[in-house]
């Protein structure tokens, strides 16, 4: 099977390709920018393109059989300059439907959209953050258009963890904090706590998704419920430090804008059974990816 995963040199997009690289998939990476060469994401194949600016190569896109997208926009794809709330409605809620579209006009049979949580667990919230309401909108405008010959999902994520061989991701600060090499940072970890997965439970859903899903549908999809202190507790006892006190106060890691129900809270759910049993992901998988993968990668001594 030809498959096009956008967004195919990050965190989510990479583990997905090689996933389905191993699996027997001739797999393209597409994006702004390749991979790093020498590493395993840069040796497959690379499409540039920029589905923002509409640059869509639609001759190129009837290559591929699915399209596994993975490259949503928050504030870390904001462009200098640019209004962050602009530039995420544009990205998230336009351009994206858009290019699912041009997909399927190319004839690509299968498309899978990683997607948010926030839609699922914290509705009320939209109204009052455009970033969220973006990713709904995105997720929506991409499920209508699912036919009899455009099998489209989206799976829906909450606070997404792990390791791809060769990648340097923000994880790698959080060994490095844990390891004491941010001094004088202060050591601690923000109340209140969230749902949290890995690329390995994410990439599992995907692959089933590829022949088992609804059609037209969005999944929420969950691993494990720990609170920050459990978080940044994982990677500290992981290098063999106690885990840093938890204190009511922004921390520099994790600003309060990364969590918009509000420091101190709890944003704890659960995926449906039925949904979770259908895709057949890992569970139980974060403080173990955090103990087995991110940390090793990463540790500097």
């Amino acid at each position: 099977m030809k498959t096009l995963v956008v967004g195919g040199a990050g965190m989510i997009g990479g583990h997905i390709a090689l996933r389905l690289a191993s699996k027997g998939h001739d797999v393209t990476i597409a994006g702004r920018n390749p991979p790093a060469a020498g590493t395993p994401l840069g040796s497959l194949k690379f499409l540039r393109l920029d589905y923002i600016i509409d640059e869509v190569p639609k001759a190129r896109l009837a290559e591929f059989d699915t399209m596994i997208f993975a490259a949503g926009n928050d504030i870390r794809h904001v462009p200098a300059g640019a209004d962050y709330y602009e530039h995420v409605t544009y990205a998230n809620a336009v351009a994206q439907p858009r290019f699912f579209a041009a997909a399927r006009d190319a004839g690509i049979r299968t498309a899978i959209n990683i997607g948010s949580y926030y839609p699922h667990v914290t509705p009320e919230l939209m109204k009052d953050n455009p970033y969220m309401q973006s990713r709904k909108d995105a997720s929506d405008g991409i499920c209508a258009l699912a036919s009899d010959s455009f099998r489209v999902i989206s799976l829906d994520a909450p606070f997404v963890l792990g390791a791809v061989p060769g990648l340097q991701t923000m994880f790698a600060a959080y060994v490095q904090y844990a390891e004491g090499k941010f001094d004088p940072m202060p050591v601690f970890a923000p109340a209140g706590g969230v749902n949290f997965i890995t690329t390995n439970s994410i990439s599992d859903a995907v692959e089933n998704a590829l022949t088992r899903e609804e059609n037209g549908k969005a999944y929420l999809i969950a691993d494990e419920n720990l609170t920050f202190g459990q978080y940044f507790g994982a990677f500290f006892e992981a290098v063999g430090k106690p885990a840093p006190v938890v204190i009511d106060q922004e921390h520099p890691m994790l600003p309060d804008a990364a969590i918009p129900w509000g420091r101190g809270n709890n944003l704890f759910f659960e995926a449906n059974p039925a949904d979770t049993a259908l895709l057949g992901y890992r569970r139980g998988d974060v403080l173990r990816c955090i103990r087995e993968e991110i940390v090793p990668q990463f540790r500097q001594g």
